[in-house]
């Protein structure tokens, strides 16, 4: 697989942008890991960075973006942080990947058996988490269901169409690139069981 490059990245649309996440989880899946040279990538990427696609997602260990999606150095911006919440720092960082740098897609990654998400549903107070999980709690609340691994992982991908909401109206530079066709903004969920990643 070749390094991104700045004239790879300016031939790429939105659409080809999905369909190589969709076919690097593919591979994921199927335990196919495309042959890269990394120290080669290091070395190729030493003078700048081209990545087609932001991914916001959790902290959760089982969920690197980089693996599931099959990407090697270069490829992606990987922005972290439990429960795939949106604050300021977050959105500057995903402004920075796109319109700084050229990204094509932001996909906002949930996924199964979420900690941050079971936490929210059960109203965890400790620390700083509280504060952290309140951005949960609106989709908390549209789900507002009882407590049940069904209610949960409902609650886990509303929060994860809720944070593209917030994007949206919260983004000016990010929903006019979207609406100009620059970019897509799209959700997705992934399953800890499978590997598999379903996009909404």
């Amino acid at each position: 697989m070749k390094t991104q490059t700045k004239q790879i990245q300016e031939t790429l649309t939105p659409q080809i942008a999905h369909n190589i996440l969709v076919e690097g989880n593919k591979r994921f899946v199927q335990n196919l890991k495309a042959q890269r040279d990394l120290k080669q990538q290091v070395l190729e990427t030493s003078n700048g960075q081209f990545p087609f696609a932001v991914i916001l997602s959790c902290i959760d260990s089982r969920v690197p973006a980089e693996l599931v999606f099959d990407q090697g150095i270069g490829d992606v911006f990987s922005v972290r942080v439990a429960g795939n919440v949106i604050n300021e720092d977050v959105l500057g960082s995903i402004e920075y990947g796109c319109k700084v740098a050229g990204s094509k897609i932001v996909v906002v990654l949930g996924h199964t058996k979420c900690g941050a998400v079971t936490a929210a549903c059960n109203h965890v107070e400790l620390g700083n988490i509280t504060t952290l999980l309140e951005k949960i709690q609106p989709a908390v609340k549209k789900v507002n269901k009882e407590v049940t691994t069904e209610s949960i992982e409902e609650t886990a991908i509303v929060n994860v169409q809720l944070s593209i909401e917030r994007i949206r109206v919260e983004s000016p530079i990010l929903a006019e690139m979207e609406k100009n066709g620059e970019i897509e903004i799209v959700g997705a969920s992934y399953d800890v069981n499978s590997g598999e990643v379903q996009f909404l």
